[in-house]
């Protein structure tokens, strides 16, 4: 990219720190952005290593938005002793307008690699920010949507993210605390849970986990591709990949499935599940399938206490398989056909 045109469009990061140094560039960087209120930060190729995090602010009078290039490498140093995220959207100034100009802040492009030892990106506070065309890399955490600053509501925008995390028992794809918030087009891949929602109010559309635990297959039995803890979320065409328990809803969570599908390439001794209600089943599953590779027998499909009333809409997948019977129960919830 021609210098003279990204000094014009662009604080051209490199003009005030230098990448490939091999040095801590976290207070240098934290500068640049408290000293650029409104301006859009852009990080040519090369590495950046941070011993602490960066934080952006929330008050659209200094919001700044990160744009790297796509070979722009964010990095823990191997002496990062913090339980936060490399990069902190909005934990400077936390604020919560959407009337001011500079409240979309966004980070867009290039590589966050957490080094196994921090967590990737977190949004800490602010209105309608964007999270996308990003990959990240080794981390605890990928992506984490705290609270939101609307009484709850986060109101993000996360699309064509990329996420690898470090391949442990307690790692996490993406953390879901905040409410009202948009997911697209993900991939996440050596976590232990793949995405885990603490609160309702999130679309999640084209999210794709995929099991691949470094420490193989030990731990696999825990291992769950979608976590619903909350009281209503809403799933189109999302993916489990050989987690042993597909999606799991917590009792009474409200949740909707539209199109999507479980599939293992490899089954155990059994005991995978493809749609799991911790306690009563009241969810809403439309169109959606399950498929076992081979002649696997022991696989339920559904697990659930009795006393829901949580819908099956043209299930594809062989009832003998689903062992708990419940949800057929009238009283408690209906499968139809088509």
């Amino acid at each position: 990219m021609n210098n003279d045109f990204t000094r014009d469009a662009f604080v051209l990061v490199t003009d005030y720190v230098k990448a490939n140094t091999g040095e801590d560039v976290s207070d240098a960087l934290q500068e640049l952005i408290l000293n650029n209120p409104r301006r859009v930060l852009y990080f040519p190729d090369g590495e950046y290593l941070l011993s602490k995090p960066i934080c952006t602010p929330a008050n659209p009078e200094h919001a700044v938005s990160l744009q790297l290039s796509n070979f722009a490498v964010i990095k823990a140093m191997d002496c990062w002793d913090s339980d936060e995220a490399l990069i902190r959207l909005g934990a400077a100034e936390p604020f919560n307008t959407i009337m001011v100009n500079g409240s979309n802040y966004y980070l867009s492009g290039g590589i966050i690699d957490g080094n196994n030892v921090a967590n990737g990106v977190s949004i800490d506070s602010g209105r309608e920010t964007r999270v996308e065309n990003v990959s990240i890399k080794h981390t605890k955490v990928g992506l984490h949507v705290k609270w939101g600053a609307n009484s709850g509501s986060a109101d993000c925008d996360i699309c064509n993210v990329n996420i690898v995390g470090r391949g442990t028992v307690d790692s996490i794809g993406l953390l879901i605390e905040g409410m009202d918030n948009t997911f697209t087009n993900m991939r996440i891949a050596r976590v232990q849970i793949g995405v885990k929602l603490l609160k309702g109010g999130n679309y999640l559309r084209n999210i794709h986990p995929l099991y691949s635990l470094a420490s193989g297959w030990d731990h696999y039995t825990d291992s769950i591709a979608f976590c619903d803890l909350s009281w209503e979320n809403w799933y189109d065409f999302c993916y489990s990949d050989q987690y042993c328990t597909g999606f799991y809803f917590a009792d009474n969570v409200r949740s909707i499935c539209h199109n999507c599908f479980c599939f293992w390439w490899k089954t155990l001794e059994g005991g995978e599940i493809g749609f799991k209600a911790g306690g009563k089943f009241n969810s809403l599953l439309s169109n959606c399938k399950v498929t076992l590779r081979g002649d696997a027998k022991d696989t339920n499909f559904l697990v659930g206490a009795e006393g829901g009333y949580g819908v099956i809409e043209n299930p594809f997948f062989n009832e003998d398989q689903a062992p708990d019977k419940c949800y057929q129960n009238d009283l408690v919830g209906k499968v139809l056909h088509p």
